[in-house]
């Protein structure tokens, strides 16, 4: 009698990994456009220079906001309902916003934000999707392989930045005409999606843990950090980086350079970073990433010469790869079905907090810390050290804390 081990079927896993491979290049393409020109125009529109990165904080903060309406959407009528909200919210979010330039208007510029925002909410949870059919084996993945999908959007979405951000008069106004394009078409991907909804729980179903309880779960709660200050570091300096280029006396061709190959540095590691994490662990690859992010920060402070912003912008992306794919992956392994809705929403908000606050910072920092770019650059570089060492001591804790319980 012969034992047969049975190998899990990924077919439907793959097909819904296509599908959202392709969202996250077509609609995740916007997200590098609104990066580029969002500060630069928020520049040209606020009456205070502290304020020129108030739009893009505005995104953020709209995001966090969205995060737990848009994960309980998902919940509740699968994740094509939520897909289509966050397309249809990103589509109003541009036409909002090129109505703002067209008359001037920095509050309505700041209202499209704030809508984008769910758009950003939602294409949040492209990686959440993709582990939702994926085996135990495929889950790290078909996370990965997903957000590799960034890595056409890294190539797109500058390229038609510098094709429309001088199309018309008003500057900037042809790249908002243009994400409104790119979310009407990319939202009819989400026809193919074949995910189930999730059964409504019956009255004796279990509830699963509270919010509480699962941030008192030590691996969710570090999973959140790690996830919470790769998120964030990468967008304080992102913020910055085309203010920066274009202050320090380069164009503004040269700053969608910048931010292209640090885009490009977010989602090509994709390719093997899942084989990376199933290989050697979530929590090394959350570790290598935070020291890469800290390299960054010290490439960065070493000169504000073209070839400096563009090394320390491709250990910004590499970092965040390793730091927030590492960290997802730690999350989609410590809940249950029916706690989905609530962990995955409770991450976005606490992960897209904190990234609002540092966008907010970033355009502080490098507009009003000292009195030049390279001042203001160099305060926001600084500024990482506080994050990193809250990130890698939540991960050491994590790690060393088996060895305690054995000793005790």
């Amino acid at each position: 009698m012969t034992m047969t081990s049975t190998a899990p079927d990924d077919t439907r896993a793959k097909r819904n990994v296509a599908v959202l491979v392709a969202a996250q290049a077509i609609l995740g393409a916007q997200m590098p456009m609104i990066f580029i020109v969002g500060g630069l125009a928020g520049q040209s529109l606020a009456s205070n220079a502290c304020l020129a990165t108030l739009p893009i904080s505005l995104i953020v903060l709209g995001s966090m906001l969205a995060a737990t309406p848009v994960s309980a959407i998902m919940q509740r009528w699968g994740r094509r309902a939520g897909f289509l909200v966050g397309a249809t919210a990103g589509a109003v979010g541009g036409a909002v916003g090129a109505y703002g330039l067209y008359l001037g208007s920095f509050p309505v510029f700041l209202l499209g934000s704030l809508l984008t925002g769910i758009y950003m909410s939602a294409h949040g949870f492209y990686r959440f999707a993709a582990a939702d059919t994926a085996s135990d084996a495929f889950r790290p993945k078909a996370i990965s392989y997903v957000m590799a999908g960034g890595l056409a959007a890294a190539i797109i979405g500058p390229q038609i930045v510098k094709l429309t951000s001088q199309a018309y008069v008003i500057p900037f106004l042809g790249t908002y005409f243009a994400v409104i394009a790119v979310n009407v078409i990319g939202s009819v991907l989400f026809l193919f999606l074949d995910i189930p909804t999730p059964d409504r729980p019956s009255q004796d179903a279990p509830k699963g843990r509270s919010r509480l309880e699962l941030l008192k779960t030590p691996r969710i709660a570090v999973a959140i950090i790690c996830a919470m200050v790769s998120y964030a570091l990468m967008n304080l300096v992102m913020t910055s980086t085309p203010l920066a280029v274009v202050g320090c006396g380069f164009s503004e061709g040269d700053a969608a350079d910048v931010v292209t190959s640090h885009v490009l540095a977010m989602y090509v590691p994709s390719f093997f970073t899942g084989h990376l994490i199933a290989r050697f662990g979530a929590e090394k690859m959350v570790a290598i990433g935070l020291a890469i992010l800290g390299g960054a920060g010290v490439v960065a402070l070493q000169g504000v010469e073209i070839g400096n912003f563009f090394l320390a912008l491709v250990l910004l992306g590499i970092g965040w790869n390793f730091g927030f794919i590492g960290a997802t992956s730690m999350l989609a392994a410590e809940h249950d079905v029916h706690e989905r809705g609530r962990v995955q929403g409770l991450n976005d908000l606490l992960v897209f907090g904190g990234v609002t606050v540092a966008s907010l910072a970033s355009g502080g920092l490098m507009n009003c810390y000292g009195g030049s770019p390279v001042e203001g650059w160099t305060a926001v570089n600084l500024a990482m050290v506080p994050l990193l060492t809250l990130a890698g001591g939540a991960l050491l804790w994590l790690v060393l804390r088996p060895r305690e319980a054995k000793l005790s």
